[in-house]
């Protein structure tokens, strides 16, 4: 097993009614920036229940953060922490949102162009804006760890950030307000959690078995409840473990003395950034010929996969075979299309691009081994058409 530090100090308050905590929580006397996204917390009734449990705080509001978050816009956020003197930020909504208040909270502080952060990767480790979350759609696992993505909506691209002072000081998780979710977002909150645990298991076999074990788990869990919840999403069992399960996803503990690849994510950011798509659809996209195209270095871990969480026999490479196939129909049950044609007819130059974006800003080799050259990242974008 790799040395690793584990380092979480994130308060996870979890159940029902738990919002009512929310005074207690947030420090007192503070002056708080109240950030969220569209006017969903208005429809299902979270804006309120948030407002009266924050009695005696002033509260400035921000609204309009996107689904995936502009630099742009947080920058306007920025402004207002400063000009408000605000000492206390609330993330009300899901991953994008929490996301978006890591930046501000992070940008605020920052002594250089804040959009250094993003294009420089600069870790932030001090002078943080403390923030807490209200988290409204279960996904991302931003509730309790320290990473976050942002959208430059000005070049098209969407990179990722973090640092030891942007985790949150408490997420409230409430299982019951994923009710009022429309279908496409369970969906997408399922395929999101399941793909960001095979990036920290479908690597190669390693010592770290008791993190397999927790990693198949959570799959297991996903693979049992995902289909169930997007259709009973009122059912509490379901709705409980879809939102611990994204939660557990990535919240540090099973990638800790074992290697990770994120390969995927950094191809389907693009397609984001690019088209629009759906976070979790890009990656239901571009897993599974990720897999095809890595196939002899990952073929070992996938038939621990095929085996473990499938049940499958067969010669090694049957099963590894077959657990691609296996996922793709997991993908497909779970509301998603699984090739870039069913969501853009303009993709010729798709793999291009992305590849000589990755060019330029020194992406020379990804995953687990740095071994996704850029020539086997346009193999996979051109497999993914």
């Amino acid at each position: 097993m790799l040395n690793f530090d584990l380092y979480n100090p994130t308060n996870l308050v979890f159940g029902k009614g738990q919002i009512e905590k929310l005074g207690t929580l947030v420090p007192k006397g503070a002056k708080i920036l109240l950030a969220y996204g569209g006017g969903s917390i208005f429809k299902n009734g979270i804006h309120e229940q948030v407002i009266n449990n924050l009695t005696g705080h002033e509260i400035v509001e921000f609204s309009g953060i996107e689904a995936n978050p502009h630099f742009e816009t947080l920058m306007k956020a920025v402004a207002v922490v400063k000009e408000q003197k605000i000492d206390f930020i609330l993330a009300v909504g899901g991953g994008s949102v929490i996301d978006g208040v890591k930046f501000i909270s992070g940008a605020v502080n920052y002594h250089g162009d804040p959009i250094e952060i993003l294009q420089k990767r600069i870790l932030i480790k001090e002078n943080a804006v403390p923030f807490g979350t209200v988290l409204t759609l279960p996904a991302t696992g931003s509730e309790m760890n320290s990473g976050a993505v942002v959208t430059i909506e000005s070049t098209k691209e969407k990179l990722a950030f973090g640092g030891s002072a942007l985790f949150p000081k408490f997420s409230i998780c409430d299982p019951t307000v994923i009710e009022s979710l429309p279908k496409r977002q369970l969906q997408n909150g399922v395929v999101d959690a399941y793909t960001h645990v095979m990036e920290q298991y479908l690597t190669y076999p390693h010592e770290g078995y008791l993190q397999d074990r927790i990693a198949e788990g959570i799959l297991q869990t996903l693979l049992e409840v995902g289909p169930k919840v997007v259709e009973n999403p009122k059912d509490y069992a379901l709705a409980s473990n879809f939102m611990w399960s994204c939660t557990m996803a990535l919240n540090g503990l099973i990638q800790k003395g074992v290697p990770s690849d994120w390969a995927t994510h950094m191809i389907g950011h693009e397609l984001t950034a690019m088209y629009g798509i759906d976070h979790a659809r890009t990656l239901a996209v571009i897993a599974p010929s990720l897999y095809k195209v890595m196939f002899e270095t990952k073929k070992a871990k996938l038939a621990q996969y095929g085996k473990r969480i499938f049940n499958l026999e067969g010669t090694e490479d049957e099963i590894a075979n077959e657990a691609i196939n296996k996922t793709v129909e997991f993908f497909h049950n779970m509301g998603m299309n699984t090739k870039l044609s069913d969501y853009t007819k303009d993709y010729d130059a798709t793999a291009d691009f992305i590849v000589n974006r990755f060019d330029e800003r020194g992406w020379k080799g990804l995953g687990e081994k740095q071994n996704v050259t850029l020539d086997k990242v346009k193999a996979i974008v051109e497999m993914s058409y």
